[in-house]
């Protein structure tokens, strides 16, 4: 994902759902997805169908979560033959990734590694209805066409499981001005795994983010010790599906 540089076009159905509302691109990914926000206090994600997941899922977690953790608030979800949107609430906070926090790794860092603490316990596994473990990832890179290497499809004894992300890269958690995470977003993957799975991807991702140096500053503020047999698994794992 990236902050969109440069004007971008805007799609009819967006338009049709803004309302009249001013529209600001805000997120591009590499899918050829892109996100809007709205004069009026909303998020509208839309993009190309596709295997991986849909906004259709990523609603239904939402929801879900949302009973238990601060997450966006769904207004609309909807698809046609080709696309598929979602209309959210805005929240409070920015990006992990915005420009001021960018400005100061440090406390970007220590909110998006005690966010991912907070969801990871926050979320009831035993009430969990969807699923992010070894076995799934895998059966669903099948489904795409991605062949798992067999050194990935025997992975380490699980160490806790929780109900993950599955997303955790920095840009997903939203900080407040007091410098704290006050939400999370892009969950449309969230399910039950190894809490490793997650913090192996979020510590990554402070590299692409922040440069290097971060990543066992981010695990200490999840409150581990780093765990490199489990790190590097789960990075080669989310790097090949």
């Amino acid at each position: 994902m990236s902050i969109p540089v440069g004007s971008v076009a805007v799609p009819e159905r967006v338009r049709a759902l803004a309302h009249r509302a001013a529209l600001e691109p805000v997120w591009l990914n590499e899918g050829g997805g892109v996100t809007f926000r709205t004069g009026d206090g909303r998020y509208i994600k839309y993009g190309p169908l596709t295997l991986e997941s849909s906004f259709a899922g990523e609603a239904l977690r939402l929801e879900w979560a949302g009973a238990h953790i601060r997450v966006p608030h769904v207004l609309e979800v909807g698809a046609d033959s080709s696309h598929e949107w979602l209309v959210t609430r805005a929240l409070g906070g920015e990006s992990a990734v915005a420009p001021r926090w960018l400005a100061e790794p440090a406390t970007a860092v220590r909110a998006v590694g005690e966010g991912l603490r907070a969801l990871h316990d926050a979320l009831p596994v035993a009430d969990c209805p969807f699923e992010w473990t070894v076995a799934s990832r895998i059966a669903n890179a099948a489904r795409r066409g991605i062949r798992v290497p067999d050194s990935l499809r025997e992975p380490p004894p699980i160490d806790e499981l929780v109900v993950c992300h599955a997303d955790a890269c920095c840009p997903n958690t939203l900080i407040g001005d007091d410098g704290y995470w006050s939400a999370h977003v892009d969950l449309g993957a969230l399910g039950v795994g190894d809490r490793w799975a997650d913090i192996a991807v979020a510590s990554m991702s402070t590299e692409w983010n922040y440069g290097p140096g971060w990543e066992d500053a981010l695990i200490a503020a999840y409150g581990l010790e780093p765990d490199r047999p489990r790190l590097t698994y789960y990075r080669e794992l989310w790097n090949a599906t």
